[in-house]
């Protein structure tokens, strides 16, 4: 009896000894990603891009590491840049910085924008929305959760004469090289992934345009403090 006893208690050992107290992926992941929406919306209420990046870190961090990845901040829509789209699209000049369309998650439109240009055709380009969550995690910490796409041309919206951008339908080539991008920066201190994070893996934007996904969330960690604090 006393060496069943035994040899139940040296199992039980075991099994705490070889078992972390904390899931190493429990540190990393964000409590707002608990309930984080998966795609955006249109002001008027129907599907738009889907959600298929995010980055924990504070605004600045985000920004600085955007624009090392040579992403420039987007315009605001107005009737100025407006004209100047439509005048950059017709005789095919840069818009480096061209306004985007407004998607909304939790009711409200994107905090900012920032794209890549495609040459000298405002028509074609990169360009990344994002939305900050209202929690922070244990170190202050906020999460950007963001819809990145291409743009390969302008056209009538969907049931509409008014103009706007269409997207590539693949969303995933996108996410990978914002990524690759901001990888390149050295800024990215930690990067996972959300596996099955879409249960519905295509669909069509408010803009009529189809988009597929393979379902994945990638999360990046952002942090300049090394690039600060690195000796020459």
């Amino acid at each position: 009896m006393r060496s069943n006893v035994r040899l139940f208690v040296l199992f039980l050992t075991i099994v705490a000894l070889g078992k972390p107290t904390v899931d190493a992926a429990d540190v990393r992941m964000h409590p707002a990603l608990a309930n984080a929406p998966r795609i955006t919306h249109t002001p008027n209420g129907v599907p738009g891009d889907p959600v298929n990046i995010a980055f924990i870190g504070s605004e600045q961090d985000l920004h600085l590491c955007l624009l090392a990845a040579k992403w420039a901040p987007a315009d605001p829509i107005t009737l100025k840049s407006s004209v100047r789209i439509v005048g950059d699209t017709v005789f095919r000049r840069a818009y480096v910085d061209a306004p985007v369309s407004n998607l909304h998650l939790w009711g409200r439109k994107q905090d900012f924008a920032f794209e890549q240009p495609v040459g000298k055709d405002p028509r074609q380009r990169h360009h990344v929305r994002f939305w900050r969550a209202n929690k922070v995690d244990s170190l202050g910490r906020p999460l950007w959760v963001g819809a990145v796409t291409y743009d390969t041309r302008v056209g009538f919206k969907q049931h509409s004469v008014k103009v706007t951008h269409h997207i590539a339908p693949d969303v995933d080539t996108e996410r990978d090289k914002l990524i690759r991008e901001v990888k390149g920066t050295g800024d990215l201190v930690d990067l996972f992934w959300i596996d099955g994070y879409h249960d519905k893996v295509q669909g069509k934007n408010g803009g009529g345009d189809a988009w597929f996904t393979d379902g994945r969330l990638a999360v990046g960690v952002i942090s300049l403090h090394n690039r600060f604090t690195q000796k020459p």
